[in-house]
């Protein structure tokens, strides 16, 4: 896994060593108003973050790439990006960034950079991402992103439950 970097941000590979800093991020309570809830501590986030650090599931099938968002020059973190890449050539993508940040297009600049990584150096053709309906902020990201809605097949493919919509894209450079 590469480090990445725009004038704007540079997405860190994740390690261990980031749970103080993205635990603090990560409490922020505004980021759970559609799913899901903070880190329960410190020692449960330092703990995952560990388990990922392996950057594969136990049976090899599954790439696990998880990245910190940095702001340049600040150096502050603003949040993450993920994927889950499969053998099929398909990744599943996951971004947070803390409240203070959103509306100043980091989380577009962000994703855009590991849209470009997947498709670059992970050979990822299709993109899909699963987001809650009433989440109109993620939607409208991956909408400026090219996302478009997944058909019921795909939608099926990634879980989506009644309340989520599935979306999907080609990679860059790829074709459906």
């Amino acid at each position: 896994m590469r480090t990445l970097e725009t004038e704007l941000l540079r997405l860190e590979p994740q390690v261990r060593a980031h749970a103080p800093e993205m635990f603090a991020l990560l409490c922020d309570p505004a980021i759970y108003a559609h799913e899901n809830a903070p880190p329960s501590s410190l020692a449960w986030l330092s703990e995952r973050f560990a388990w990922l650090e392996s950057r594969q599931s136990a049976d090899g099938q599954q790439l696990w790439l998880n990245w910190v968002i940095r702001l340049r020059p600040s150096e502050e973190l603003a949040g993450y990006v993920q994927a889950t890449v499969y053998s099929d050539g398909r990744a599943a993508i996951a971004y947070e960034m803390a409240s203070r940040f959103w509306g100043r297009g980091l989380a577009h600049a962000a994703v855009s950079l590991m849209l470009d990584e997947l498709a670059g150096h992970y050979r990822v053709r299709l993109l899909t991402a699963v987001l809650k309906k009433p989440n109109v902020r993620s939607l409208r990201l991956l909408q400026r992103l090219g996302f478009e809605p997944a058909d019921a097949d795909l939608g099926a493919l990634c879980g989506v439950e009644p309340d989520e919509w599935a979306m999907c894209r080609p990679a860059p450079g790829a074709s459906r």
